[in-house]
């Protein structure tokens, strides 16, 4: 695990691909427990350690995972993300060039539970829900874009869905339409940026996730460092 940010109030770690940061039907062990763990050990506390969940990435996506380490963080942060007051830059390794290389995407998207998938649609449907990012081309190679996301709503899936809608499914991401899978089972999709302002302190906090250490990652990477 590797944390990338910390005070009283607040953790922020890197989620590797593959982990789930809350407990689900697999059994496995979710990256809140190993924050838990860590947090005991690091600060010698006894007895249970106090961790609330404010968002989740999917279990295939890596980046950062904010946590709450107090009560008043928690409901703090909460409403933070409920109003939108948290802003995350996604990265996103897709596999065609986008026609136009800036734009903003405003689909409904409706979820499946049954298949735990997403389907977006140009216009309101029934038991839909808005969904809207903007997106900008910033690095690419022969084979594939760099895509910065800017999240403008969190919906289930929001990302996948719609660059899949757009024509530019995210690479490894079957589900979604990529033609094949990663070796380690992840898609390459990077929770790359926190910015907000401190629950508790009111300071600004702004917090960069390193990028995979992977071949493409590393060779696609924007010249100018963003």
């Amino acid at each position: 695990m590797e944390v990338v940010y910390e005070d009283n109030h607040i953790i922020i770690v890197n989620k590797r691909s593959g982990e789930i940061v809350q407990g689900d039907k697999t059994g496995d062990e979710p990256l809140s427990e190993t924050v838990k763990a860590y947090i005991k050990e690091a600060y010698h506390k006894p007895g249970n350690v106090f961790l609330g969940v404010v968002h989740r990435l999917d279990r295939p996506v890596s980046g950062l995972v904010v946590f709450a380490r107090t009560s008043k963080a928690l409901s703090r942060l909460n409403e933070m993300f409920r109003v939108g007051d948290v802003h995350k830059t996604y990265w996103a390794i897709v596999k065609d060039k986008p026609a136009v290389e800036e734009g903003t995407l405003t689909h409904w998207l409706v979820r499946n539970e049954k298949q735990n998938k997403s389907y977006a649609y140009d216009r309101e449907v029934p038991r839909s829900k808005k969904a809207v990012l903007h997106y900008r081309l910033i690095g690419c190679t022969d084979r594939y874009s760099l895509l910065e996301i800017q999240l403008m709503t969190g919906r289930h899936h929001q990302i996948r869905c719609q660059l899949a809608r757009m024509g530019c499914p995210i690479k490894g991401d079957l589900k979604y339409g990529a033609p094949r899978s990663n070796p380690d089972g992840s898609i390459s999709l990077l929770a790359r940026k926190v910015e907000l302002v401190h629950p508790v302190s009111k300071e600004p906090v702004s917090v960069v996730a390193p990028v995979p250490d992977d071949n493409l990652w590393q060779a696609i990477q924007p010249a100018h460092g963003e």
